[in-house]
């Protein structure tokens, strides 16, 4: 049985990050409680307070086996609500450029395909079942309380359903409200400075439409990625099977290429897509909703990593520390990840005297290796676009390179495939490409040219 640090935790929140981190420290207070702005559904639905929500998310293999870790037994609930699984490598068609499609191998593991909503119904059915965890919706949660003598947060300041505001005592508060405002403020109120922030600009623009899979549909796959060619191309698209015998397509465009948002604009631009896959698909296909559309201005960093003092009770998590170009189904995996390190760093340091003292340093340094792998493939990848607004890394051609030798060697060699997979799903670092064996079979692809 782990061993009680603190009597409150308070989480703000109830995403995926929000929920995860709930699960995470649910076993180290006597009470947890999960606050949220949104009035939380009984059943798989979308929220007002996540439009990104109705678009397509991918929970990669990394992410499945985080919370899985978090909730045992969370897989089985998930696919038992209706998530479809696939074979990772062999179900999902991909497109790349030079490989239309990419080598179809069965590389050894489940994926699931399910709306985001499925996700986090899943995760609050088995978060409730907890005695001592509370999920709190139509709270607005509009400050945090510090102290004046070290500028620690104590407590949390809400208003629920527009009414009198309120404060709830806490040991430990972890934002996931995603834009980490609250966190921001709290620094500044406690005259600490706000972090550094790298920022990578791609404009990316998305619609999202879902389906009824036709009962004569390819069963020569169950989804489809349709990359870009860039620098030229900018229009991708990712559909995949979800609960309910459905697709959902979402079809993405970079630096003002925008899908329209009506069902006719949306096939045309489907139809103008590199390869005719998508559209073959879907023109005869029945559309299940209206056609819902999303913006994605810049990936952002914030680096907390490299703050020197830091309020002690607080924690900012997924989104609040980075947020991702959405195209690359990383959020909801990330977000997972960093709350599985929270509930290892809670473990290692229950016994302590004070196991506050330094956790929100110790839990900044340790994600970020978690952080590192999906910024390189996100962020640093959408440069590959003249107009990608940020830093440009100064071995950034040399970088490609290197990435578009890797996925031929990966066309050929399936176990070079199947290691690529495992870095895209967070399963692997991307410090394994490292590997001097490795790296010599790619740099003898380069060489080809």
């Amino acid at each position: 049985m782990a061993t009680l640090i603190g009597k409150q935790a308070v989480v703000i929140g109830a995403g995926i990050g929000g929920l995860a981190a709930a699960g995470a420290v649910s076993d180290y207070f006597e009470s947890v409680i999960v606050l949220e702005r949104d009035e939380l559904p009984e059943r798989a639905t979308t929220r007002a307070g996540t439009p990104q929500a109705q678009h397509t998310h991918v929970l990669l293999g990394g992410g499945e086996r985080a919370l899985e870790s978090l909730f045992p037994g969370f897989t089985k609930a998930l696919r038992q609500a209706g998530a479809a699984a696939f074979r990772v490598g062999l179900d999902i068609l991909t497109e790349i450029p030079g490989f239309d499609p990419f080598p179809q191998r069965d590389l050894g593991w489940d994926g699931y395909g399910m709306s985001r909503p499925l996700v986090e119904y899943t995760i609050r059915r088995m978060l409730l079942r907890r005695p001592n965890v509370a999920l709190r919706g139509g709270c607005r949660v509009t400050q945090l309380v510090t102290t004046e003598e070290n500028g620690e947060v104590a407590a949390v300041r809400l208003t629920r359903n527009g009414g009198a505001s309120e404060a709830l005592s806490a040991d430990l508060v972890v934002e996931a409200s995603g834009r980490g405002a609250l966190t921001l403020d709290a620094l500044k109120a406690t005259k600490r400075p706000v972090p550094a922030e790298s920022a990578v600009g791609i404009d990316m623009a998305y619609s999202t439409c879902v389906f009824a899979i036709p009962d004569d549909a390819s069963r020569g796959w169950k989804g489809v990625y349709t990359f870009p060619a860039p620098p030229k191309s900018r229009r991708g698209a990712i559909m995949f099977p979800i609960e309910g015998d459905r697709w959902t397509l979402s079809l993405a465009g970079a630096h003002g290429d925008a899908p329209p948002g009506d069902l006719n604009g949306f096939l045309a631009f489907a139809k103008e897509l590199r390869t005719p896959t998508v559209y073959g698909a879907v023109k005869d296909a029945e559309p299940a909703g209206e056609v819902m559309r999303f913006a994605f201005p810049e990936s952002i960093w914030r680096h907390f990593e490299r703050l020197e003092s830091f309020p002690r009770g607080l924690l900012p998590l997924g989104d609040c520390v980075c947020r991702f170009n959405p195209a690359y189904g990383q959020g909801m995996t990330v977000a997972a990840k960093e709350a599985c390190i929270l509930r290892d760093l809670l473990a290692a340091r229950a016994p302590a005297s004070d196991p506050f003292h330094g956790l929100a340093q110790a839990f900044f340094a340790k994600i970020q290796e978690v952080l590192d792998t999906p910024w390189a493939a996100a962020a640093v990848g959408d440069f590959v676009y003249p107009e990608t607004r940020g830093d440009r890394p100064a071995d950034l051609e040399a970088t490609f390179s290197f990435g578009r030798a890797m996925v031929k060697l990966a066309a050929r060699d399936a176990a070079v495939h199947k290691l690529r997979m495992e870095v895209m799903n967070l399963l692997k670092p991307r410090s394994v490409y490292r590997d001097p064996a490795l790296v010599a079979r790619v740099r003898a692809v380069m060489a080809e040219a």
